[in-house]
């Protein structure tokens, strides 16, 4: 008997394997932008600031990313099914507690718990994934169909939550979430045998250490770089404190993975050139892909949509992701033209960016951004899988679980860093355009006269009395320059977005070793976090 047919039930057809396991990673998929889904909602329901939404999702990521330099080690001891079923009863479990909370603190507590659980569901299906691919690239068409998933996450979950939201409470998302889990992971459960997928290895001597103090790293990152800006940065004391935490506990880890005999984290990945130019290529491209949010909350907070409608529209994105996807396994496979497929998907983006700066404007028809939408799907799934198995196939066999964790690592870090280029640039082109903008208001002024006494008519037209369609008009008028300013603020930064991917393209153009790097990862094992 195969090992194929050892991992699962000899009878059972192959469309219901895939359906089970596509199953469980897409409710993983959904699991990591639950808190996110609607930001008004969970601040809401919490009574938090926006930027407690966003560290909650960041709790999340720090504990994958923390947690992955030693679940391999879980993975390959436990029993594959055994292993499944108690990451299933773990998420279940903490997803229920979650939906009885409303303790802030708390929430933090258990979205980084629902991290390390979600971390070891991801591992199992991806494996089993790469198990039922019958071809030589299996490894190279599971991620990229994984990182596919990732770059749709967001509209995804959004029309996963919306409705529910509009109609129940915050925390029904999290009861939901319980019965996405339990079908998959229920038929999944039924269809294993109780074998290894892969070879087994003993569980003693883990690195907890390791775990522990790059998880607490992680943490204090998330919170500088989230609340540094409405803290004011240096002029906060714990910020100062948790800066010299990072600095403290980056340099404890440094010297620990420098004196082990067996790392976690082996640092001669970064002897590897390649290894190099692909981290340096993650790092810009995280900030370009977290610069596209602002098109979601354009179409939200200035063209008015509800927040299922604007996500419907990201339909055509999605579809450019998969067609993206596509290319990219083509060329993957191939193992030829991968500067070609680099240029090509940082162009579209640049394209996409600067379409954009065209089209924002206060009221516009959504079917104007259908193809600009498309082409940065199609950008995005031609170049996030092809970098990510660039980085992993620059360095040697014994290395993949190595560069596999720095590469979380730098995902987390850049992933939160655009977070924090966003609130700043917001911050600061917002507050410099409305300055600019009420400099040219004034009651001489006779357009402001005209557009408030166009206010002040429309409201009177409806009932108001005289004197309270004034004081509304002007409400009105001051909405109307927060709008424009908010347009601004999204012109401004996609210009910038837009001169990072020309930079972007201009360094692989200078690049010719990226083309000459043999993209292959059949005995390699890239961590199974790719958030």
């Amino acid at each position: 008997m195969t090992k194929k047919l050892t991992i699962f039930k000899s009878k059972v057809p192959e469309w219901l394997i895939m359906v089970s396991i596509f199953g469980v990673l897409l409710s993983s998929v959904l699991l990591f932008a639950l808190s996110t889904a609607d930001g008004a909602a969970a601040a809401g329901y919490y009574g938090a600031e926006p930027s407690d939404v966003q560290f909650s999702l960041l709790m999340f990521y720090a504990a994958v990313a923390s947690f992955a330099v030693v679940e391999r080690r879980f993975f390959a001891r436990v029993v594959t099914k055994d292993y499944l079923i108690i990451c299933i009863l773990l998420e279940i479990a903490i997803a229920y507690w979650c939906y009885h909370t409303r303790e802030l603190w708390l929430v933090f507590t258990l979205r980084f718990l629902q991290g390390i659980v979600n971390c070891g569901l991801t591992s199992i299906s991806l494996n089993l994934l790469f198990s039922r691919l019958k071809t030589e690239h299996a490894k190279e068409t599971g991620y990229t169909i994984f990182y596919g998933m990732i770059l749709c996450v967001s509209p995804i979950t959004a029309l996963f939550s919306v409705p529910l939201v509009e109609n129940y409470e915050y925390n029904t998302l999290y009861k939901a979430i319980i019965f996405c889990f339990l079908p998959s992971a229920l038929l999944l459960f039924g269809v294993m045998n109780r074998v290894h997928a892969v070879r087994r290895m003993p569980l003693y001597k883990m690195d907890w250490l390791s775990f522990a103090l790059f998880g607490t790293m992680l943490v204090f990152i998330a919170y500088v770089l989230v609340y540094g800006q409405q803290k004011d940065w240096l002029e906060d004391a714990s910020i100062r404190y948790s800066i010299i935490a990072i600095l403290f506990l980056f340099l404890v880890s440094l010297a620990r993975q420098l004196t082990l005999k067996r790392p976690a984290v082996n640092l001669q990945v970064f002897k590897s050139r390649n290894f190099g130019i692909g981290i340096v290529f993650l790092v810009i491209l995280y900030p370009i892909r977290g610069a596209f949010t602002l098109t979601t909350s354009y179409f939200i907070n200035v063209l008015g949509m509800d927040s299922l409608h604007a996500n419907e529209v990201m339909l055509f994105n999605i579809f450019g992701v998969v067609c993206g996807s596509l290319v990219a396994i083509r060329f993957l496979i191939r193992s030829k033209h991968l500067r070609l497929l680099w240029v090509s998907g940082f162009t579209l983006l640049l394209v996409f960016f600067l379409w954009m700066c065209r089209l924002f404007a206060s009221e516009a028809g959504t079917s104007h951004f259908y193809l600009p939408l498309f082409l940065q799907g199609l950008g995005a799934g031609m170049v996030m899988s092809p970098i990510v198995m660039f980085i992993m196939s620059s360095v040697p066999e014994k290395l993949s679980q190595s560069a596999a964790s720095v590469g979380i690592f730098v995902r987390f870090s850049t992933f939160s860093l655009s977070l924090a280029f966003i609130n700043f640039y917001q911050l600061y082109f917002k507050g410099k355009h409305g300055d600019e903008l009420r400099n040219h208001l004034s009651t001489l002024d006779l357009n402001l006269s005209s557009r408030l006494q166009l206010y002040q008519g429309a409201l009177s037209s409806r009932g108001l009395p005289v004197d309270v369609a004034g004081k509304a008009a002007v409400g009105l008028l001051n909405k109307a320059v927060q709008k424009q300013t908010f347009l601004e603020f999204c012109v401004s930064y996609y210009e910038l977005i837009a001169l990072l991917c020309l930079i972007s393209i201009l360094l692989i153009a200078l690049q010719p070793v990226i083309s000459r790097t043999v993209i292959n990862l059949k005995n390699k094992q890239p961590a199974a976090v790719g958030f």
